[in-house]
Formats: structure tokens, sequence, C-alpha cells
């Protein structure tokens, strides 16, 4: 279900609303579910520098190899945004059999 509109959403706009979700849920704030989310949102303020950029890198593959199975990650990519708070995502990996090349806007509003 598309978070937004409450419509059905399937394929890779489910994929991609799924790994934004994944992405941005602190870890520990999700009641049965306390393992789910990653470790990005307690990046946020940390220097932008080699050492955060490979812990994000690593915050990214990790949570996506445990709570997204259908995706194979290969690549992961981060670029700014043009708001404070905000980064694009690039990720290359693998979806269904096939090679997908996913990009996915990410609002951070706040550490954990």
């Amino acid at each position: 279900m598309n978070r937004n509109t409450g419509r059905r959403v399937t394929g890779i706009a489910h994929l991609k609303q799924s790994v934004a979700d994944i992405l941005t849920t602190p870890l520990g704030t999700r009641l049965e579910r306390r393992t789910y989310g990653s470790l990005l949102p307690s990046l946020i303020d940390q220097p932008d520098n080699g050492p955060t950029r490979l812990r994000c890198y690593s915050a990214i593959a990790s949570a996506l190899m445990k709570w997204e199975p259908r995706l194979r990650v290969t690549r992961v990519g981060i670029t700014s945004g043009s708001q404070p708070g905000q980064a694009t995502v690039d990720l290359e990996g693998e979806y269904l059999g096939q090679t997908v090349s996913l990009s996915t806007s990410l609002q951070m509003r706040g550490a954990a």
C-alpha cells in the first residue's frame, strides 16, 4: 500500500518505498520489531568525512540485507541533497533476478 495515497503499489515502486522506510526508521523505534530499521538516522550530524561515509554505506547495506530480502545490494552511493538533512541514496543490485538501479531521496529530520 502506498503510504501517501493508500492505493496499491507493486514492483519497483513498492521496493523503493520499502527501502526508504527501512533506511529512515531508527533502530528500536518499532514496538513489535525493535531491530527493524537502520543505523543511518543515528549518523545525522556526524562529520562529513571518510569514516562517517563508510559507516553510512555499512548502515545502508546491512539494514537492507536484513530487512529487504527481495533486493541483493551490489553497490551503494550517497549524494548530499540540496536541503539540510536531505540525501539521495543510489543503489544497484538484483531484484527478482534482474539488475536494477534505485535512487531514493531521504529526508532525515533528527537523530535517534
